[in-house]
């Protein structure tokens, strides 16, 4: 019936005034309504969620234990230098002491140095050696130092370089490092960053602090080993390293005590949505 009574009034001349004005102001509201819910409503398809970038970690050490560290010492009559944990200023640390000692704390896994560049630590140091020069052998110690340690590769090595790594290997038990990058705290300032060092030549000492400016403060580092590699050596690095922490005095004798703090290993930032 009411299909009916509509039509007689649709066929009998234009709808009255309030029932136009009626229509018209809820054709309005719907399209209000519509509007207020945002482009969404008309997009084929929702858009992409947020992205987050964060960083590509291999390591973040806090020194709250030692594990996955272990002494490293390639002469074994050498008096080692002592690491122990500790906590300065409130912070986890370890603890390096030399007494006309050489030895390092080594992580004990390896890693790609393509796929992890980035390398960040704190360090602090309570005293230096007098007159100790890093450009000279028989003065060549440091209370800190950070190697970034090359894996040898025998396959690379010509014959001469093969001989001599199989007799070290022979009395050390392990092959030394085909190359290394040494981050120091010099006794004093020189002229020269990169130095090669006085004992090996495949060695780069690389000075980030020096002299007695910043004794017994946190100071806050950060290196690409890629960037410094090529500056130092003039060509790319191999892949495979491994890296360690060091205070030694076995040159001159002396005493120095020294602090690491937070060390990280990472590689580029990588992008990635909330949540994975």
């Amino acid at each position: 019936m009411k299909l009916m009574v509509f039509s007689r009034i649709t066929r009998s001349g234009p709808p009255p005034p309030v029932l136009t004005f009626a229509a018209v102001l809820f054709l309005l509201a719907v399209f209000f309504l519509l509007s207020m819910r945002g482009p969404a409503l008309w997009a084929d398809s929702a858009p992409a969620p947020a992205t987050c970038e964060k960083a590509n970690v291999f390591l973040s050490a806090d020194f709250n234990s030692l594990d996955g560290w272990m002494p490293y010492r390639l002469f074994k009559k050498k008096k080692e230098t002592l690491y122990t944990l500790d906590a300065k200023d409130g912070e986890p640390c370890v603890r390096a002491e030399s007494d006309g000692s050489s030895s390092a704390l080594v992580y004990k896994k390896e890693f790609d140095v393509y796929e992890f560049p980035i390398v960040k630590w704190k360090w602090m140091v309570a005293n230096l050696y007098p007159g100790g020069d890093i450009k000279k052998k028989s003065k060549n110690d440091s209370p800190a130092r950070l190697y970034i340690l090359f894996k040898y590769n025998p396959k690379r090595a010509g014959f001469f370089t093969r001989l001599k790594y199989s007799i070290a290997k022979k009395i050390y038990g392990v092959y030394p490092p085909g190359s290394n990058l040494c981050y120091l705290w010099a006794n004093r300032p020189h002229r020269e960053r990169i130095i090669t060092s006085p004992a090996w030549k495949y060695s780069k000492d690389i000075i980030l602090e020096s002299g007695p400016e910043h004794l017994n403060e946190w100071r806050e580092e950060r290196i690409n080993i890629l960037d410094d590699y090529r500056a130092a050596f003039g060509k790319d690095p191999p892949h495979t390293a491994a890296i360690a922490i060091m205070n030694n005095s076995d040159n001159m004798g002396g005493k120095a005590t020294s602090w690491f703090g937070h060390i990280e290993i990472y590689g580029p930032m990588e992008t990635s949505s909330p949540g994975n």
